[in-house]
């Protein structure tokens, strides 16, 4: 299933979301430029690897991105998913919250596989957090979705706590899956738990950030029909 966008409209110009998708943007440009072997350095230095764990890891990590699936992928969710994120927590708030849900996602990450070798990339661990802020601040909205089947395609909308949910649960039984496999690995380099961990940090820590709504807004009433 593959997200187009959501049907709440932000309130709020969305500085932060569209400032983290931005710096995103130029480091992978960098990345590209560079010429394979240097990229590989680049990705031992600045990625979080769990066997040599270095706390700053912990932050520049999540500004790697290791190919133009897996950078547009991230974007693009936090795209749908951040704006509204950021408008009920407003900005300062927001970019905290990013910060440590993608901070707590990677200890989950360095908890499940503390000897491994290879290094860890993306932002997929806090943009989980804000898809787990979602699912609690708007349960009730719905996320217009390409559905392949097949040879056909379909664009449907789905409610957020049944595509987020989904979502969530892939991710939990990927990880349990990789944990049983001998070597312990995730399946093609996923890092399923921080995935978890981002999720379930998200979901708790909007509790803490989130500002109380003053008055529901007009969208609210459309979802109630």
């Amino acid at each position: 299933m593959i997200p187009l966008r959501d049907v709440i409209p932000s309130r709020t110009w969305p500085v932060v979301t569209i400032g983290i998708i931005v710096v995103n943007a130029l480091v992978f440009l960098f990345e590209v430029s560079l010429p394979e072997r240097e990229l590989r350095v680049l990705f031992r230095q600045f990625g979080l690897v769990p066997a040599h764990f270095a706390v700053p890891a912990v932050l520049t990590s999540m500004f790697l991105h290791g190919g133009w699936l897996h950078c547009i992928g991230n974007m693009w969710s936090l795209w749908i998913f951040g704006d509204n994120v950021e408008d009920r927590m407003g900005h300062a708030r927001f970019l905290v919250f990013y910060v440590l849900c993608g901070a707590l996602a990677a200890f989950g990450h360095v908890a499940v596989q503390p000897m491994s070798r290879v290094p860890t990339i993306g932002a997929s661990g806090a943009i989980a957090g804000v898809m787990g802020a979602y699912i609690v601040l708007y349960p009730r909205s719905r996320i217009l979705t390409l559905v392949p089947i097949f040879i056909f395609i379909q664009i449907v909308e789905i409610p957020a706590i049944y595509f987020l949910g989904f979502w969530f649960v892939i991710q939990l039984f990927s990880g349990v899956g990789a944990l049983a496999t001998s070597s312990g690995a995730p399946a093609g380099g996923i890092a399923f738990w921080a995935h978890v961990a981002g999720f379930v940090a998200g979901m708790l820590g909007v509790f803490l950030f989130r500002r109380r709504e003053r008055q529901r807004p007009a969208w609210w009433h459309d979802l109630d029909r």
